[in-house]
């Protein structure tokens, strides 16, 4: 079983590029005495939704595994 901080953790050197959640979007600096929200929200560039084009759950912990056929391809399905 793969442990929460592992499941949510962004900054995985291997997630896909694929792999979108609103944090990316906020426009604003980074305040260090604000902890990262993470709240596990989560979807596929690719096919829009929270279910990658490999039909399995898009988020950090899964969208890091160079075994998934659609990591970091640029391919949907």
């Amino acid at each position: 079983m793969i442990r929460e901080s592992d499941r949510f953790n962004i900054h995985h050197p291997n997630l896909c590029p694929a792999l979108r959640w609103k944090g990316q979007f906020i426009l604003a600096e980074p305040d260090p005495t604000v902890p990262e929200c993470n709240d596990g929200l989560f979807w596929c560039l690719h096919s829009q939704t929270c279910i990658g084009p490999d039909g399995e759950l898009a988020e950090p912990g899964n969208c890091s595994s160079k075994s998934r056929s659609c990591h970091g391809t640029g391919k949907c399905g």
